[in-house]
Order: structure tokens, then C-alpha cells, then sequence
């Protein structure tokens, strides 16, 4: 048995989005009838990231486990035999057994482009969102610098979303216009929530339009309230640029208006031990701050972790729901 890692690009016009789900056909679901039918095995692949129906993607990652005897770089010619010409494989490569595309330190960097002129271009209309109000690329910057960092993105993200912790770090957000009326947002981070990157686009557009001031961008993302954000972007203009491993940072330092901390990953590899001191954190977040940082190192090896505390919440026999 082996893992075999695709790198895959596709137009997200035609399909449901990623997941397999019973209302439409989907990339996944494409993935694993075509993989299974050149193996001869019943194949289900993981997908690094799910993209909602019309989203793009370059470099979207998956994996998948086959007895298979075809070489793990091979993969991706013979897939690319048989997919429909609107899904292409850039890549394939065998890789540790243990390796999962959900759960690997990474930096995903999406792309949202917006036809920014008087009229629509129907060429453009399945790869970008129009707008025909004038838009403020210098304002839209200024707003966007309140969102880099680790915050806690609960307004930019859809009441639907599942998971319990809603803080991701951006690591930045760059705004261009280019010469064919076309505006540029790309946004990186170690994660991003459901409608996250929609939802940051349709409040940066708010801005743009000259319907918010920049600091209502910060407004919103304090007031950890969905109502309090923009509206969610329209799929088309979304493309999933890429998804790179990140080296483990032997120490991380994070700071905001909530909470401040240091991580030291250093010995993890050699002893297995990580070190946490948490400077500075508002009391309602701090169960969920330390949660998230004993679980952060436990998952990159830590087999031993060590945490001082410099704010008092941390008292002798504390209980938190993860030990």
C-alpha cells in the first residue's frame, strides 16, 4: 500500500464544489471514479480543502491510498488521459503513509478577481464578480491591514461553520488594479473558515465602493458577529492559488489586542518538548488560546509541553476539556 499526493487544478463553472454530495457532481467525486477505474480499486480520495460550487482552484491537494504498481509521479499523465479537460493534475508524487493534507502545517493562498469598469465583459463572467461602482484600491488596503495577524475571524465566516475555534492567522493581503479593469485581492493564511475569503472580499468591496471606512473593516472583526461583517462574494471570482507545506517555525510569536504569547517549538524534534508562555489574554479567551496552542504543538510532535502563564487564569489544578 502506498499514498499517492495530486496536486490538482480545475474550473469550478461545472460543479458543485468539492465534496461529494447527492445534488450535483462534484471534483472529488470525479477524482475517485476516475482513479478507481485506472487502479481497478475502490478509491476515496482526501482533499486538503473543500471549494464551494463555481470556485477555481491551481493547486488544490489531495491524497490516496492504492496497491497500485504505477509509479507515484505517474499519476498525474495517466489521470490527465482520462479526466475531463476542465480538471488537470500539475502533479503527483508517492509520500509518507502517514502524511494528511488536512492536518499538515501549510500556507493556502486564494486569488479574487472583480471586473471593475462601466460594463460587463461576457468573456470574464465565469472568472470574475463585476462591479460598476469606482473602487478605492488605497482605502481597500488600509482596511485590509486590520485583518493580518491572528484575530478571531468569527464575523467573516458563515453561520454555518462547524468548528469550535474560529481564530486563523493571515499572513497578507495585497490589493491591485490592473490595466484591463480587473482588480486583484490574494490573501494568505495557515487556514481559512467556510466563505471566509468571500466574506473578507465582500466587506473590502464595501470599502472600495466608499460604503464603509476602512476602520469598520475592525469594527466588524472585534464584534466577532456575523451581521457585523460584509456581504459573502460571488463564487466565480474565488481561485485557490495554492497550498505549501510551512517548516516549523522553531518559535512562534503572536500579539493582538487579546491576547499576546510565545511558542517555543525548538526541541521538538530533538526531545520532544515545546514550550508556551502566554503574556498577556482576555479571560473569555483563554481556555480557548491554550487549547489551541497545546494542540498546535501536540500535533507537530510535542510529546512534552510546558506552559507558563504571566496573566493568573492558570491556577493550580485547572481543568480544560483537552487533558
Amino acid at each position: 500500500m502506498k499514498r499517492v499526493k495530486l496536486i490538482v487544478a480545475y474550473d469550478g463553472t461545472n460543479y458543485h464544489g468539492w465534496q461529494v454530495q447527492d445534488n450535483g457532481i462534484t471534483i472529488e467525486e470525479v477524482l475517485n471514479r476516475t482513479i478507481s477505474e485506472l487502479v481497478q480499486e475502490d478509491i476515496k480520495v482526501i482533499g486538503a480543502t473543500r471549494t464551494d460550487a463555481g470556485v477555481h482552484a491551481c493547486g488544490n491537494v489531495a491524497v490516496f491510498d492504492t496497491e497500485s504498481r504505477i509509479p507515484g509521479d505517474k499519476f498525474s499523465f495517466a489521470l490527465n488521459q482520462r479526466l475531463p479537460e476542465d480538471i488537470r493534475i500539475q502533479e503527483s508524487c508517492e509520500v509518507d503513509a502517514d502524511f494528511h493534507p488536512r492536518y499538515a502545517d501549510t500556507v493556502k493562498t486564494y486569488e479574487y478577481n472583480i471586473l471593475n469598469r462601466r460594463f460587463e465583459l461576457p468573456s470574464k463572467r465565469l472568472y470574475a464578480s463585476f462591479c460598476y461602482y469606482p473602487m478605492d484600491i488605497e482605502r481597500m488596503n488600509q482596511a485590509a491591514a486590520y485583518l493580518v495577524g491572528e484575530h478571531d475571524f468569527k464575523s467573516f465566516c458563515s453561520i454555518r461553520t462547524q468548528v469550535e475555534d474560529t481564530v486563523r492567522r493571515i499572513y497578507s493581503i495585497t490589493i491591485k488594479k490592473n490595466e484591463d479593469d480587473r482588480i486583484d485581492i490574494r490573501i494568505s493564511g495557515n487556514g481559512f473558515l467556510y466563505n471566509m475569503v468571500r466574506i473578507i472580499v465582500g466587506s473590502l468591496v464595501k470599502v472600495g465602493c466608499g460604503f464603509w471606512k476602512p476602520e469598520q473593516i475592525k469594527e466588524a472583526l472585534e464584534a466577532r458577529d456575523r451581521s457585523k461583517a460584509g456581504p459573502k462574494a460571488p463564487a466565480e471570482g474565488l481561485t485557490l492559488i495554492s497550498i505549501e507545506e510551512e517548516t516549523l517555525p522553531a518559535v512562534i510569536r503572536e500579539e493582538n489586542e487579546h491576547w499576546s504569547y510565545r511558542v517555543n517549538q525548538g526541541e521538538i524534534e530533538s526531545f520532544g518538548k515545546a514550550y508556551i508562555q502566554i503574556y498577556a489574554c482576555d479571560e473569555c479567551d483563554f481556555e480557548r488560546l491554550l487549547l489551541r496552542l497545546v494542540k498546535q504543538a501536540s500535533r507537530n510532535g510535542a510529546k512534552q509541553i510546558h506552559v507558563r502563564d504571566n496573566t493568573g487564569h492558570l491556577t493550580l489544578g485547572y481543568k480544560a476539556e483537552y487533558f
